[in-house]
């Protein structure tokens, strides 16, 4: 159905209203850049999908000065760590290990490394405070809006939307256009974007349920409970329960093989399975909602097409393992989100977009390769547990018993098992992975010095530093009698030069290099007795520069260059270096 209702002209259509194109309305909306965001549902998510949010990404929501609406309705990480494996929740328990960084041996590690501790928040109960935080800073949000074509020539993108409720359809012509309508892109369709990887690895099912488990979980508070009987070992269990609302609220998710037949999804079957794994038959159930989907591993060859952008899902698929997907798809909008403000404004060039997909696409490859090997490391603990294909329920307690059973063989068998639980921490310790994004691209300049050699594990632990293309490393600091994170003193939109006791001079350059190429520049002086206090000691042990040299950061934390001291021309310099951050001509 068409109608001759005129063209909407705006500067950026973004395509899609979960995580990443809400945070996207937001970032745009708080910038002053005109834009549009459609999505061809009525609502925000009305299940719980993704939930793990990590400290990278409330970092994102701190600068947006929306963490704490996120914390208020989120449940915190001290009600997170317990990980829990067994046969069902009344029974005893196999194995547990302490995750996200709330254990006596990581809870420092992730401490040090971040002003925000990670949350457990549903996507059904996120949106709506990203929804707000687009609102209230002027987004113009359509729900019930429809792409159903999209093109693009030299001078913008032109795309056709249909109203679901009336069916009329209108055109929308804009500067740039970014996909974020999630794994079954029609951005991704219609432009023709190419993937690699596989699609189907695996099929699982959600069950979101009502089940009161107080009496099985207050006195070990987790996220998930991984429920693995004798006979039922398929993939990862029989039902792993993913805590939703602490104790009452549940997704129950488990895997089968099509190739055995569709499983029965009647209410009757998916209450008898949650009633075997919760192993108490009077705790009353209702059943939500029931849902399947796929494994992926997929990974956009290529994040832009001219004047068009992926993020999200529609950039890079992948199994919810290490609870990367919503986090990555926020943190591919921050990445976004200020070049495209920037270049709009009239404030970088054209070519500052080139590097959204140099940036990013990387880190979506390391993501999408990391979840799937995480969903392969969870077959030891099977093994472990003696369980096997085809076998009978029978063998299977028999094999578990004797897992507990004095004796070698027993005492092997119970090293296997703790081998296998502490492979998990690749999952769900994985701090390198979360936190150490690091950027090479035309916007970063290189200083020429190798990258610090990891003390540990690269993947497990994270690593600070100022090398330029890192994110800026966390230390906390003390202003009029505050205490603030480096973290807080960048951002929001804006490039800042840090430096310390005797690199006042960089102040004046800040100032020419900005009335030199229009954009504003901040200075913060951190140091001790100054204005930022670094009353801990903590700043100089991370800085790697002298008290005189400087950090150029980027609007999304990262370094974009760096001095290790004061420069002779420092004006000079950092004007070439900001120049190159910005790719201005």
């Amino acid at each position: 159905m068409s109608t001759d209702a005129p063209t909407i002209e705006t500067d950026v259509l973004v395509v899609g209203a979960g995580p990443a194109g809400l945070t996207l309305a937001a970032l745009l909306a708080a910038e002053g850049v005109d834009a549009i965001t459609v999505t061809r549902y009525p609502g925000t998510a009305h299940s719980p999908r993704a939930h793990i949010t990590n400290q990278r990404t409330m970092e994102v929501f701190r600068d947006l000065g929306i963490e704490d609406d996120v914390r208020a309705v989120a449940t915190p990480n001290e009600l997170m760590g317990n990980n829990v494996w067994a046969t069902s929740f009344a029974d005893k328990e196999i194995a547990r290990l302490l995750t996200w960084g709330s254990g006596d041996e990581r809870r420092t590690d992730y401490d040090l490394a971040s002003p925000s501790a990670m949350c457990n928040i549903p996507q059904h109960i996120l949106e709506p405070v990203l929804h707000r935080a687009a609102a209230d800073r002027g987004a113009d949000l359509r729900f019930s809006t429809e792409l159903v074509a999209i093109g693009q020539d030299d001078d913008g993108v032109t795309a056709t939307v249909r109203h679901r409720d009336t069916g009329a359809e209108q055109t929308i012509r804009a500067k740039y256009a970014v996909g974020a309508d999630g794994g079954r892109s029609t951005v991704a369709e219609e432009l023709g974007f190419e993937m690699d990887g596989e699609m189907g690895l695996g099929a699982a099912v959600n069950v979101w349920l009502e089940a009161d488990l107080t009496a099985y979980t207050a006195h070990r508070p987790g996220t998930l409970y991984w429920m693995c009987q004798p006979g039922n070992d398929y993939w990862v269990g029989s039902g792993t329960w993913i805590c939703v609302k602490p104790w009452t609220e549940w997704v129950m998710l488990f895997m089968y093989d099509p190739s055995q037949g569709e499983p029965d999804l009647s209410e009757e079957a998916v209450v008898a399975r949650a009633r075997t794994t919760i192993g108490d038959p009077d705790v009353p159930i209702t059943i939500k909602n029931i849902s399947k989907w796929q494994i992926n591993h997929v990974v956009a060859r290529s994040y832009q097409q001219g004047r068009v952008f992926l993020a999200g899902d529609a950039a890079h698929r992948h199994p919810p393992a290490n609870g990367l997907g919503t986090n990555t798809s926020i943190q591919d909008s921050f990445n976004l989100g200020w070049k495209l403000a920037h270049v709009l404004q009239g404030k970088a060039g054209p070519e500052l977009l080139d590097t959204y997909d140099t940036e990013r696409r990387p880190v979506g490859k390391q993501v999408v390769d990391r979840a799937m090997q995480s969903v392969r490391d969870m077959l030891p603990i099977s093994q472990a547990l003696g369980f096997a294909p085809e076998q009978t329920a029978e063998d299977g307690w028999r094999a578990l018993d004797e897992l507990f059973a004095p004796g070698a063989d027993g005492e092997e068998r119970r090293r296997s098992l703790d081998a296998a639980v502490a492979l998990q921490n690749y999952q769900f310790n994985c701090h390198g992975v979360e936190l150490d994004q690091r950027y090479a691209s035309a916007a970063v300049t290189d200083d020429g010095t190798p990258w610090p050699a990891p003390e540990r594990d690269p993947e497990l632990y994270h690593h600070p530093t100022t090398h330029p293309g890192a994110r800026l490393p966390h230390a906390w600091l003390e202003h009029d009698g505050a205490t603030v994170s480096t973290l807080d003193l960048v951002g929001h939109g804006r490039f800042t030069v840090l430096t310390g006791i005797g690199g006042e001079p960089w102040a004046d350059a800040a100032a020419k290099a900005a009335a030199d190429l229009g954009v504003a520049v901040d200075v913060r002086v951190l140091g001790h007795h100054c204005e930022h206090d670094d009353v801990l000691a903590r700043w100089v042990t991370l800085r790697e520069i002298d008290d005189t040299g400087a950090l150029l950061v980027r609007p999304d934390h990262h370094i974009a260059w760096r001095a290790p001291r004061l420069a002779d021309d420092p004006a000079a310099d950092l004007t070439a270096a900001l120049r190159t951050a910005l790719r201005h001509a």
